[in-house]
């Protein structure tokens, strides 16, 4: 009797010991830019490996649903990236940590290598609907471009102006996505996040100026804008942390070292 209740004790006691290894884990989600997601990813798994006792889980959504998640409660933090945040973000504690140029992409095999603004701008509004129109093969131009919300496309629009989006563009919920499709479309233009350019796509020059970084850091390259974190209320506790991790020489670093740019 008196073994089985020894027994009993010491399983009971293993249970609560088991239990109680979980107590303390602090748990963050991040949420809303794509553009800035797979960074953010990074920076929670590098921050995670230092920190065993918090978990990030990183989703994305686009710009509005960061503001909207930070404002409900249902991220932490939101990540938002825009020219100018919107008047239902002013309520959130705001704080650039990177700064990223809208690159002007297409596929490898168009021979065009610059575009004006206003070329852009009739590109995307339909006015030119021929890429020989601009110097390129007699080809009908694809337009694709993110979903209205997105940040990536509100900053476009923003620095672009006077922008109606043409009836027939592609829109795509994501940078990956605008990525792929103009990879597969070799008559496709797009933009997105610089810091997600690689040899599938081709960054065009915008008024003779390259989307890179020295071009952005000079201030010659116009299509430029910050990444925010927002939060409700003020910075503390494992949130202000990781903020503070992100905005630390180690956290910029790893930025800079995957395309955006630092927050200074």
């Amino acid at each position: 009797m008196f073994r089985k209740l020894f027994s009993a004790l010491i399983a009971m006691a293993v249970i609560i010991s088991i239990s109680g290894c979980g107590k303390g884990k602090t748990s963050l989600t991040l949420a809303g830019s794509t553009a800035f997601q797979p960074f953010a990813e990074k920076l929670a798994e590098k921050y995670m490996t230092t920190n065993p006792n918090v978990t990030i889980t990183v989703q994305g959504g686009g710009s509005a649903v960061g503001i909207q998640s930070a404002n409900s409660g249902a991220a932490q933090i939101g990540m938002a990236d825009l020219v100018t945040l919107p008047e239902d973000a002013k309520a959130l504690t705001a704080t650039v940590v990177a700064k990223d140029g809208v690159a002007i992409v297409v596929n490898p095999a168009n021979k065009i290598i610059n575009l004006t603004t206003d070329q852009i701008r009739d590109i995307f509004n339909g006015k030119i609907t021929n890429w020989k129109e601009v110097g390129g093969e007699n080809a009908p131009i694809t337009v694709v471009s993110r979903e209205a919300g997105s940040g990536t496309r509100s900053s476009f629009e923003q620095i672009v102006t006077n922008i109606t989006l043409k009836k027939d563009a592609l829109i795509q919920d994501s940078n990956g996505t605008i990525r792929e499709t103009v990879a597969n479309d070799a008559n496709s233009i797009g933009y997105l996040s610089h810091g997600l350019l690689n040899e599938k796509i081709k960054a065009l020059k915008v008024d003779g100026q390259d989307c890179t970084v020295e071009s952005i850091v000079s201030g010659n390259y116009k299509l430029v804008r910050p990444i925010f974190l927002l939060v409700k209320g003020n910075l503390e506790g494992e949130i202000k942390n990781f903020i503070d991790y992100i905005l630390s020489e180690e956290g910029q670093n790893t930025i800079k070292k995957d395309g955006l740019l630092p927050a200074k």
